[in-house]
């Protein structure tokens, strides 16, 4: 499978050997190095003594996917849903009738796993009014990112990556890093059991990775730079937007504000659902599949050799708890601060289970129950948290309690 593109993989490396050029842009940022963890919050509750909550403050959405709180003051949250739309909710006036955005003509929403999935505003949104959209796009559901503009209603085609043999394992989510301001897109590996086609442990494709860019700029006909230190740069072999491989189908993940690390939920074959931590350094690390499926060897003869796999930090069996991860985000809030801070929480689509990691994803806990169905996790601008879910077609608000000890 290869990647539709309105320029050339020379080009694009030839224009990263200039160091004084644009892809030289960002070095030297704190994607470097991981900060140090925060401290912990003096009397916080363990773990296993928090209890989600969840609040449904809306409702008649239609198929949401994914979810972001636009840093512009309004204080709103953007919903996409699946066919194309997307939809905004404040607060005070709850959610809007109509679409702000829809680009249901570009879609190709055929099939339960393709649509638009993923949503992104950058950080001079406020200014620009520019929204970065993962979708599937016409006529064959080649996995697509774009900008587009909410002033003018257009949208440039950014990355089209083809995905022609199978409707599933699109991925489709999208995020800004905090302080590199990198745009990181995740990609699943192309569909059919087994990975057929073995597009997870390849780096000349985009399919079963993360991707990440600088869309901040252009490097010549490229309207986006290739970041200095992508580990696949200048690799001939290989695609230079790559950062990690080895994914499966990385539906949802999220960057913690603090840490700066990604937190990567891959869906699994059937037998073990994950959740991955990947330290802001962790470029070029490769998540396993399909080697591995969880910390299990899956198949054999797709081991490279030599090759030192990222083991997931947590792990659950698909046909016991569920059916296929949700992965959430690190709550960095101010409600639930003194007893939530730093706790990741993720669940899954089919059981509802709220799975709780600490920040450095060393300890886990069950804290409750989602709604049912739940499709994506999504943040205010001020790090509240929210869900919604798939065919209800409902918006909840998330919150934290100490659990009641139990007799």
């Amino acid at each position: 499978m290869s990647r539709r593109r309105h320029w050339t993989l020379r080009a694009l490396l030839a224009l990263s050997l200039t160091a004084a050029g644009p892809l030289a842009h960002g070095a030297m940022t704190a994607q470097a190095q991981e900060p140090a963890p925060t401290a912990e919050v003096e009397n916080a509750p363990a773990l296993d003594e928090l209890a989600i909550t969840t609040e449904q403050v809306a409702f008649g959405l239609s198929r949401p996917t994914a979810l972001t709180g636009p840093d512009d003051g309004t204080g709103r949250l953007l919903i996409a849903q699946k066919a194309g739309t997307v939809r905004a909710y404040h607060p005070d006036t709850g959610l809007e009738t109509q679409p702000i955005l829809d680009i249901s003509t570009l879609v190709n929403a055929s099939g339960n796993e393709r649509g638009l999935l993923g949503i992104a505003t950058a950080h001079d949104f406020a200014d620009t009014q520019q929204v970065y959209l993962s979708y599937t796009a016409q006529p064959d559901g080649a996995v697509t990112l774009a900008r587009h503009d909410l002033d003018d209603g257009t949208t440039e085609v950014l990355i089209s990556q083809e995905h022609p043999d199978y409707t599933n394992h699109n991925g489709g989510d999208i995020a800004f890093g905090r302080t590199d301001q990198y745009l990181y897109w995740s990609l699943g590996d192309g569909g059919g059991a087994g990975d057929p086609n073995n597009n997870g442990q390849r780096i000349d494709t985009l399919l079963g990775k993360i991707v990440r860019i600088d869309v901040s700029t252009n490097c010549g006909p490229v309207p986006y730079c290739v970041p200095w230190d992508n580990p696949y740069l200048h690799d001939p072999k290989a695609e230079p937007e790559i950062w990690v491989s080895g994914l499966r189908n990385p539906w949802r993940f999220s960057i913690d504000p603090v840490t700066h690390a990604v937190w990567v939920a891959d869906v699994g074959q059937g037998r073990w659902e994950e959740i991955n931590r990947l330290g802001a350094w962790a470029g070029g690390s490769n998540l396993g599949w399909s080697c591995k499926e969880g910390l299990e060897i899956f198949n054999a003869d797709r081991c490279l050799p030599g090759a030192v796999y990222h083991d997931p930090v947590y792990t659950y069996e698909t046909s016991v708890d569920g059916c296929a991860v949700i992965g959430g985000h690190v709550y960095r809030g101010q409600e639930y601060a003194d007893i939530a801070d730093g706790v990741y929480v993720a669940t899954d689509y089919c059981s509802s289970t709220a799975f709780a990691l600490t920040a450095d994803g060393q300890e886990s806990a069950r804290i409750g129950t989602f709604p049912t169905q739940v499709t994506a996790f999504g943040t205010t601008a001020d790090g509240e948290q929210y869900v919604v879910n798939d065919l209800p077609g409902q918006l909840h608000r998330v919150g934290f309690e100490v659990a009641a000890p139990q007799n």
